[in-house]
């Protein structure tokens, strides 16, 4: 199995952050190759359309308003890999007022190198992060 990770400081608090991106379906509100998501099946799925036209579903798989994070699945989508599965957090970083947001995912190759698809997801992640601390500048 490999593994993919990203993490980002951003100067506002996790409260804040988390309120941007907590919800299952706000991934168009911080992520701009994310433009359109519809929830289902009472909001534990999320059909999620790229710029492209591509189709990706994930399914909420786990959630912790307090604990400010949630898990989720991939069930359908272009990417070569299999049993994807990741988590999104948001924590304090220390007395400062920071929040540290971490985006993770434990997946299988499939038809690629590990390191091609481990390289995919850790772009992913850091333009996905990139994305989500520039609604916090300023």
């Amino acid at each position: 199995m490999a593994h993919a990770s990203a993490t980002l400081d951003i100067p506002a608090s996790a409260d804040n952050v988390w309120q941007l991106v907590g919800g299952f379906d706000s991934l168009p509100d911080w992520l701009p190759f994310i433009p359109k998501s519809e929830l289902s099946e009472g909001g534990r799925v999320r059909t999620l359309q790229t710029p492209d036209g591509d189709t990706i579903i994930e399914r909420l798989e786990g959630f912790d308003n307090d604990g400010r994070w949630y898990s989720y699945s991939i069930t359908k989508a272009p990417f070569p890999v299999t049993g994807y599965r990741a988590t999104l957090r948001v924590e304090v970083l220390g007395s400062s007022g920071t929040a540290r947001v971490t985006w993770s995912a434990d997946f299988t190759p499939n038809g690629v190198s590990e390191e091609e698809a481990v390289e995919l997801f850790d772009g992913i992640f850091t333009g996905g992060l990139e994305a989500m601390k520039a609604n916090f500048a300023g």
